[in-house]
């Protein structure tokens, strides 16, 4: 079955710039992530469709040659073919991860994911990059409204001690790897009917560092990183939401001798609050009051995020009104204004009355002001006469 034109794929023009083609994948990424389309195969494959085609004409290199031989262009060892018919998705996305927002506190990809990053960048250094990891911290509804510091105990890798992370007894125990000669890559050079082309790999025996150990470390027998724990501090702004994640960038597990550390994702977790209901950066509290406190009127004590706070009920309060104490909830996200309480108002209607009280209660049954059809008739009376003074 023949491909798709890549530029067809994008729905972009053949001399579309770099901006254009990242507009238009990211539009398609987003909308066939596998992450928001579970167990679609049809989004899966145009998801890959879409990865393959920018992949090919992000490049100037492939995009070319593309251009000038189309598909078959494409099948050359030097280019690999892009490939993506049995490719993982972490994979993918990972060479992606420049056209997309971070978490919105600096990095990460917008699924809620900690991906890996581009690995063109990692292997500039020495040795292999470490993992990432992920973790959860729960936080209070009182901890959210104002940000807060808190220190994780993370269990991860961390640079050995005993050879600063080097891997080797001593630095003299390093040399040079024979079979790429220090390049940390191999070249395989190939010959087709468009011309020669050059595959270049990490080198098998070297593993891309370019140079091997004589003498490996006793404590960590050669890898560079040991077992252990760390405390992590970090400040978390007011305003986050169940799901959000905080990338703390290097925090991860060390890499292999000396190779870059993974990155710590942070899963923020709302805990259950006693009073409260959240809704964005407002809150909710629900107020039962007896009969006689909404009909007479009180004053009562309710709590809020900073403790506890006196409310005027004027007479007459009925139930389902939301009474509003202004700026008493949540400071938003990035400075974005403070969100308000609300009082929802509840009154209590006993079940169990004494034979006094259903007396008292009884007394009330014909009065006009506990008829709910006479308060609607005064109503009426009162507004028929409003429209007379303004006729």
């Amino acid at each position: 079955m023949s491909k798709r034109d890549y530029y067809d794929v994008l729905g972009v023009e053949k001399g579309a710039s770099e901006a254009e083609l990242k507009k238009a994948y990211r539009k398609l990424a987003m909308k066939y992530h596998p992450d928001r389309n579970k167990g679609d195969e049809q989004a899966e494959k145009k998801f890959k469709e879409a990865s393959e085609a920018y992949e090919v004409l992000r490049d100037p290199e492939k995009r070319q040659q593309y251009d000038q031989f189309g598909h078959a262009g494409m099948n050359g060892g030097g280019f690999g073919g892009a490939n993506y018919g049995n490719a993982d998705f972490e994979d993918i996305f990972s060479r992606f991860s420049d056209i997309f927002g971070g978490d919105i506190f600096g990095g990460g990809d917008p699924f809620g994911g900690g991906r890996s990053r581009g690995r063109s960048r990692r292997r500039k250094s020495r040795g292999q990059p470490g993992a990432d990891m992920k973790l959860s911290v729960s936080l209070t509804l009182e901890e959210i409204a104002e940000g807060v510091e808190k220190t994780l105990k993370v269990k991860k890798y961390r640079s050995c001690d005993e050879c600063g992370g080097t891997g080797a007894e001593t630095d003299s125990d390093f040399e040079t790897c024979s079979t790429c000669n220090g390049m940390g890559e191999v070249r395989q050079v190939s010959k087709t009917m468009f011309g020669q082309f050059v595959n270049v790999q990490p080198c098998p025996d070297c593993r891309g560092e370019g140079r091997i150990i004589r003498n490996k470390c006793s404590k960590c027998r050669g890898e560079g990183r040991i077992k252990g724990e760390e405390k992590v501090k970090m400040n978390i702004p007011s305003g986050v939401s169940n799901g959000n994640y905080i990338t703390l960038r290097r925090q991860g597990n060390a890499g292999v001798r000396g190779g870059e550390p993974g990155d710590l994702i942070v899963l923020i977790e709302e805990k259950e609050h006693k009073h409260f209901k959240r809704d964005g950066d407002d809150i909710y509290y629900d107020l039962m009051l007896s009969i006689p406190d909404a009909v007479l009127g009180t004053q009562v004590e309710v709590p809020t995020l900073k403790g506890k706070a006196k409310v005027k009920i004027e007479r007459g309060t009925q139930p389902g009104k939301l009474l509003r104490m202004k700026e008493r909830g949540i400071k938003g996200l990035n400075n974005s204004g403070t969100g308000d309480q609300f009082i929802n108002v509840k009154i209590y209607v006993p079940k169990d009355l004494s034979q006094e009280e259903k007396k008292h209660i009884e007394a009330l049954r014909g009065n006009d002001h506990f008829d709910p059809e006479s308060a609607k008739d005064r109503e009426k009376g009162f507004f028929s006469k409003i429209k007379d003074v303004f006729a």
